[in-house]
């Protein structure tokens, strides 16, 4: 008993030093631009050489091409740091992080899983993307991710104290960023998946 006592409290500690902060830990900072950054770098990685073919290529007429990925990718891009800006243009609401259910390791898991089938935003359609070539998609992709790199370098902001209530879920801004990353990755292993296809072009 004593020693659930003492864990409660030191949770409970920990939680207000979280909210008295005045901006992320370095340590924070660090992690999300290398994880920001890795992302980036793999999307292009996972396109690097890719014929016409090959891009638009589908294992089956109701599943997403490898364009289809690139432009899903960028469009979430754009429109989740949306949702995120908007949230930091508001007041602190640190009394909302009791309502986050995952830690940032299990968000990015969970993200991440392939095993978990969702469907996305209609909005996020990749016949609704804004970008109409795969080109425009990456130009418009890179834009939006150096852009989110540079906010995350900078930024006093305590990301923490932001919390977005979505319908997806609970997360701080620190959080949200993360998930977007993370999104980034589970379609590129979509588009590893679609060229480890049988039937993939070979050019």
């Amino acid at each position: 008993m004593r020693i659930t006592f003492l864990c409660l409290s030191l949770i409970s500690y920990q939680s207000i030093a979280q909210q008295q902060r005045k901006t992320i830990t370095k340590k924070e900072r660090t992690f999300l631009v290398q994880f920001l950054k890795e992302t980036e770098s793999d999307v292009f990685k996972s396109v690097k050489d890719l014929t016409a073919a090959q891009l638009n290529f589908k294992p089956a007429l109701e599943k997403w091409s490898v364009a289809d990925c690139v432009k899903h990718i960028a469009a979430a891009e754009k429109e989740l740091w949306v949702m995120a800006q908007q949230t930091l243009k508001q007041s602190e609401n640190p009394e909302k992080r009791a309502e986050i259910k995952f830690s940032d390791e299990n968000l990015i898991k969970v993200v991440e899983d392939r095993s978990r089938k969702t469907k996305t935003f209609a909005a996020l359609e990749p016949a609704n993307s804004p970008y109409g070539t795969v080109a425009e998609a990456l130009a418009g992709f890179k834009a939006d991710r150096e852009q989110l790199i540079s906010f995350v370098n900078d930024t006093q902001v305590n990301l923490r104290n932001h919390v977005l209530v979505l319908p997806l879920g609970t997360y701080d801004a620190y959080q949200f960023i993360l998930l977007i990353s993370a999104h980034t990755n589970r379609h590129i292993q979509q588009i590893e998946e679609v060229k480890a296809t049988i039937g993939f072009p070979k050019l």
